[in-house]
């Protein structure tokens, strides 16, 4: 079972994208769509204040009928993050996703933001763990050392 440092590991691009929580939707959702990202930390200087997703601007500017050029992204942000640590084990993130219905976690080593997770990176390690273990088994099926 890998652990979450190994999944950031296994990332191609290893960029943090963040926003600030005076910067309106439209600009959160640009970034989003031009980083094909479905969410950004969102911070008030150095500080971590919120997240925001496609989910938030989805339920909360488009069917509340708002303005995504007049709201800022502190107005539909989820401010209570969780966060997993880098040593914390892929089943931990699907159980949390799961349990909370989330899709993206945030990395935290001590006090410093070091990636983002999505529900993505997490399938796509399964699956790459399923094939490792089925080529061994197909291996030592046919007799032959792996």
């Amino acid at each position: 079972m890998a652990t979450v440092a190994q999944v950031l590991n296994s990332k191609s691009d290893h960029t943090i994208f963040t926003i600030a929580d005076t910067a309106s939707v439209y600009e959160a959702i640009a970034m989003m769509a031009e980083k094909y990202i479905g969410a950004l930390i969102v911070t008030h200087g150095e500080e971590i204040v919120g997240i925001v997703t496609e989910r938030d601007y989805a339920r909360k500017v488009v069917l509340m009928d708002r303005v995504s050029r007049q709201t800022p992204v502190r107005e539909i942000m989820t401010s209570q993050v969780r966060f997993v640590r880098p040593d914390q084990t892929t089943d931990d993130c699907m159980a949390l996703m799961t349990e909370r219905r989330m899709r993206h976690l945030p990395v935290i080593d001590g006090e410093k933001l070091v990636g983002m997770i999505s529900i993505g990176d997490l399938v796509k390690n399964i699956i790459s763990e399923q094939q490792f273990t089925i080529h061994q088994l197909e291996g030592y099926i046919r007799g032959e050392h792996v």
